[in-house]
């Protein structure tokens, strides 16, 4: 009997090979034109952001500031606590839906141009052809054995990154520690263990997936490659290579169109552009992150050749059968009024935001006491939560019976910015006042200096049966 092992179908070994196989380094070829001008606008301006917001200071304090020991979010003029966590709730459910929508309406143009696997491996690209040279220098240097040269140029290229890596680490720990604060430890050598612990480990991040992996986070460690087809149909506006035009291909002497060949020129630069490796010509492909440098190259040489450009471009599935496309269709609309929605109710939310939360918590050891008055008496325990900037004094009320009285101390609570006060108050009512075993009150929370800071309650005022 034979023991070999028979493969289960014709494409196992292909499948299992490409697996398997080892890695082929990626030489992007520099590129220029419309799509590559607004990559590189799109990367300075999120590049731009990161390192530079949390330099800015506002209020007497960092513009952007999320203190996790003292358990509040700057971000600008707004002070967010614990308690507003519905807010970044409802901001990354916005980011999803975003996203869907942008997909659903013109592919991965957040692959392309804004995620930051795409925007940190493009600047690492820019230091590797300053120090390197062009793809043909690159592939030549890599090629070549090691000299003192050699050892000098790749030295050099990986110290810069390490170095851009490092301070990128530093400015996300910015973030949570002032960063001023920790460019002063830095440089007294006094940085906390967590605070070198998280640069390190996000600067090598940073040079790990930006100047080594690169591509492969796209295509293997991404799971938006895997389902963002779910959100295509064909009208989803994607790059697309014009078979129709484009075949057969040859080369061909510029100025020249042979009537026997399509206005492809099969010049391979195409490929040579791409961060991913693959060729546009044979379709798509989940590999692709719509970054459209194939469209500018191709666009590029159809130019030089006297064709008409476009064929690599920006269209959908419907537009290359000839069939009609229809951009706004029930998903984009669905997606984009949901978008519009929870945007606007995230804005008016933050808006209309009181920095002040009270919870009331009633004596569970009795249901009411009677007073020597022959008054019915309850007792309760309001937490008020200051989520201002500032200390706040607080005057409480209530109100809800007939001639009932609040007794404790009610007037010039104060409470300290983020901290919690618990105010015991006794609240007394005429039992002749009682309309039922159960009635309902309100209790007023507002702060002196902050008209805007008021909070009212409601609460059970429990008595006899009449």
């Amino acid at each position: 009997m034979s023991t070999d092992k028979q493969p289960a179908s014709a494409n196992e070994a292909p499948v299992e090979q490409e697996l398997y196989k080892k890695r082929q380094k990626i030489y992007p070829r520099e590129v220029h034109g419309v799509f590559a001008l607004l990559r590189n606008l799109a990367m300075l301006a999120l590049l731009g952001l990161f390192y530079g917001l949390c330099w800015i200071q506002w209020n007497g304090h960092q513009a952007v500031l999320f203190d996790l020991p003292a358990r509040k979010f700057y971000i600008f003029g707004w002070t967010f606590w614990p308690q507003d966590f519905f807010f970044l709730t409802l901001l990354l459910i916005i980011s999803a839906l975003a996203l869907f929508f942008f997909t659903a309406l013109a592919g991965r143009l957040w692959c392309g141009f804004a995620c930051p696997q795409t925007v940190w491996t493009e600047i690492f690209l820019w230091f590797e052809r300053k120090i390197e040279g062009s793809r043909q220098k690159q592939i030549k240097l890599d090629k070549a054995p090691m000299s003192a040269r050699k050892f000098g140029i790749k030295a050099s290229k990986h110290a810069v990154w390490l170095l851009f890596s490092l301070w990128t680490g530093f400015t996300f720990v910015g973030y949570f520690t002032p960063i001023k604060e920790l460019w002063d430890s830095m440089l007294a050598l006094t940085l906390g263990p967590w605070e070198t612990f998280w640069i390190l480990f996000y600067g090598f991040a940073t040079y790990g997936n930006a100047g080594w992996m690169r591509e492969q986070v796209c295509i293997y460690m991404c799971p938006y490659a895997r389902f963002q087809s779910a959100m295509f149909d064909k009208n989803t506006l994607i790059i697309s290579y014009d078979e129709k035009r484009g075949e057969p291909r040859g080369s061909r002497k510029r100025g020249t169109r042979p009537a026997e060949k399509g206005d492809c020129i099969d010049c391979g630069l195409c490929v040579q552009v791409c961060p991913t490796g693959i060729d546009i010509r044979d379709g798509l492909q989940y590999q692709c992150i719509g970054c459209a440098a194939c469209i500018d190259i191709c666009d590029d040489v159809m130019d030089k050749m006297g064709y008409e450009k476009g064929l690599v471009k920006y269209t959908t599935e419907n537009a290359l059968s000839g069939k009609h496309v229809r951009l706004l269709r029930p998903r984009v609309i669905f997606y984009s009024m949901l978008l519009l929605l929870l945007t606007a109710g995230l804005i008016y939310g933050i808006a209309t935001r009181v920095p002040l939360e009270v919870n009331i918590i009633r004596d569970r050891n009795a249901l009411f006491n009677t007073t020597n008055e022959g008054l019915v008496e309850n007792v309760y325990t309001l937490k008020v939560i200051n989520m201002d900037s500032e200390p706040r004094t607080f005057d409480v009320s209530v109100t809800g019976i007939e001639g009932m009285k609040l007794l404790g101390d009610t007037e010039a609570v104060r409470v300290e910015t983020g901290a919690v006060k618990d105010v015991l108050v006794r609240v007394h009512a005429d039992p002749v006042n009682l309309k039922s075993r159960s009635s309902e009150i309100e209790f007023h929370v507002e702060s002196r200096e902050n008209p805007d800071a008021k909070v009212e309650e409601n609460g059970r005022f429990l008595g006899p049966v009449l």
